[in-house]
């Protein structure tokens, strides 16, 4: 329980609502519901701002609110009561989650919200108040700090030089000046063996200065054929 002198009275509060009453009286049923729904307001807000796929729902957002708060509901009313209890999971057990979850997060979601509402049911007010923004403030920092993403490609490039450049040395300057990230993917001759053409797969540090990039590595390779494809589309070339 929080032992702040300034959060004394709310403390007060629960503990004359949770005062190890068999069953909860109105008073303690409207705060614990308003608790839940505003707990899961929260985690829903959090589900919406994080969210990064192209098909979100407001359907599935309402969901989570709904089945937050009657989980709240549901354990008041089984709390104590057994011969309850058992008819609750019987009439629980032949119900399914009908919508098709578009990603597996969408799945955390759901027992994040359910966990919360089991807590605030479970009359465990302070532990529901303190764990569900804590989970949230993490969830918030992954999406922040796009955590565990994989290595994203931004373009490819084909540029030719003469045989003898020593293109490992000669790269190196420019490359760690606009490149996060570069893979030489295959080296060949062409122009009947005259230059050789190398091919990288790289991330551009920053897209929109492609054409400095270019400037610079022409500089370097005697204005010789550069070709920068964007994954997907070309981006820019030269002859």
């Amino acid at each position: 329980m929080i032992e702040s002198p300034a959060f004394a009275p709310l403390n007060d509060f629960i503990t004359e609502l949770s005062a190890h009453s068999q069953r909860p009286g109105p008073a303690e049923i409207i705060f614990a519901l308003l608790l839940s729904f505003g707990l899961n307001c929260l985690i829903a807000t959090l589900y919406k701002r994080t969210y990064r796929g192209t098909s979100y729902s407001q359907d599935y957002v309402h969901t989570l609110l709904i089945l937050g708060t009657v989980v709240t509901a549901v354990i008041m009313i089984v709390s104590g009561n057994g011969a309850t209890a058992f008819g609750m999971f019987a009439a629980f057990s032949i119900i399914r989650f009908r919508r098709s979850v578009g990603q597996s997060r969408d799945i955390g979601f759901i027992f994040f919200a359910m966990a919360t509402g089991l807590a605030v049911g479970a009359r465990a007010y302070a532990m529901a108040a303190v764990i569900t923004p804590m989970v949230c403030v993490l969830i918030l920092g992954l999406w922040w700090r796009d955590a565990f993403a994989p290595r994203r490609l931004s373009h490819r490039l084909r540029i030719r030089v003469p045989n003898e450049f020593d293109y490992d040395n000669e790269f190196a300057t420019v490359f760690r000046e606009f490149l996060g990230f570069h893979a030489l993917g295959s080296v060949e001759t062409v122009q009947a063996g005259m230059m050789t053409e190398l091919r990288y797969d790289i991330t551009l540090i920053d897209a929109s200065r492609v054409g400095a990039f270019i400037a610079q590595l022409q500089h370097l390779n005697g204005n010789n054929r550069i070709l920068v494809t964007s994954v997907g589309e070309v981006s820019a070339q030269s002859d």
